[in-house]
């Protein structure tokens, strides 16, 4: 009865804050990044799934695996901020199940980005066996291991939140990640972002592993002498989208550390998370599709074809007419 009372009033407090700054305004830009992205995922997926030579290799299936986590996270993260814009009261259960489903989809995210420097590393490493360490069928596996790796933790914290919960009938003004995590971890002390900052700390150093190795093996092949050369434009884009995907993930682990201390003021907290939420999270997937469309030229022919194709049919029934 306690708890419920806590997470009640919690979320009140929140509701105000958010009315009293008018951040549910963060929704318009948040809903027109989101739709403008979800038009350009879908499209590239399709364009790998339909092409027999794409979805054949290793790295395409990863781009693929990325797209839909992207598109699965996307979806759940403007639900979440169009329910808080317009504040229904939502079962408990609900939230928590969108909680741990946005959880495993950014961090599959994570995980297959970081598996996407490994398989180029590999493809560089041991070009002549590349594709006996990785035929299409073990990458599926793989695939899957990394979705049931992602959703072991959140959904194990879901149970354990809603096996201790009281009320199995609660509702809620907000639903946010933050509140959820943040709530459990006050009361039972689990060490979620110590959990997490281990993990992308373990991916991280994976990363830097794999590029100093890359720039060792490929550093007397010539491709790093041009200031503006290929390699080296590919590695600061891809950089740069591995910084903005990590990104967020740091500063939810400085909100769970804030959510902790009683003598903050909790309008910076409501600040913190709402950017985070509505900016920080997407930018890296609202670069993402256009950055993969430009990085891998078989995508980007892949979908001139596509579409000069469509265009073609368009027009010849047109004529026809």
């Amino acid at each position: 009865m306690a708890s419920s009372i806590l997470i009640s009033n919690l979320t009140e407090n929140w509701v105000e804050s958010l009315r009293r700054w008018h951040l549910e305004l963060f929704f318009i830009p948040t809903a027109v990044v989101t739709l403008v992205t979800l038009l350009a995922n879908p499209v590239l997926l399709i364009c790998i799934f339909l092409s027999r030579t794409l979805r054949q290799e290793t790295r395409y299936l990863l781009v693929a695996n990325t797209l839909t986590a992207d598109i699965l996270f996307l979806i759940l993260n403007l639900a979440m901020v169009i329910c808080n814009a317009v504040k229904p009261e939502i079962p408990w259960l609900v939230c928590e199940v969108i909680t741990a489903v946005t959880i495993t989809a950014y961090c599959c995210a994570i995980l297959t980005i970081t598996l996407m420097v490994v398989d180029t590393y590999t493809a560089v490493r041991w070009p002549l066996h590349y594709h006996d360490l990785l035929p299409p069928g073990r990458t599926h596996r793989i695939l899957v291991g990394v979705w049931v790796l992602a959703a072991v933790y959140p959904f194990t914290l879901m149970i354990m939140m809603e096996v201790e919960r009281g009320n199995p009938h609660e509702k809620v003004a907000v639903c946010l990640v933050l509140i959820s995590l943040g709530f459990f971890q006050v009361h039972n002390m689990v060490g979620i972002p110590i959990f997490y900052s281990v993990a992308a700390l373990v991916c991280t150093l994976l990363i830097f592993y794999c590029y100093i190795r890359l720039y060792m093996v490929t550093r007397t092949q010539g491709i790093w002498q041009s200031r503006f050369s290929r390699a080296r434009v590919t590695l600061l884009a891809h950089g740069v989208l591995l910084l903005l995907y990590f990104a967020p993930g740091f500063v939810f682990t400085i909100e769970l550390f804030l959510f902790q201390k009683k003598d903050i003021n909790q309008d910076i907290l409501v600040w913190v998370s709402t950017v985070n939420m509505c900016v920080f999270v997407l930018l890296p997937r609202a670069f993402a599709p256009y950055l993969y469309g430009l990085r891998y030229r078989e995508i980007s022919d892949t979908v001139v074809q596509l579409l000069h194709g469509h265009r073609t049919q368009t027009t010849s029934e047109i004529t026809v007419a």
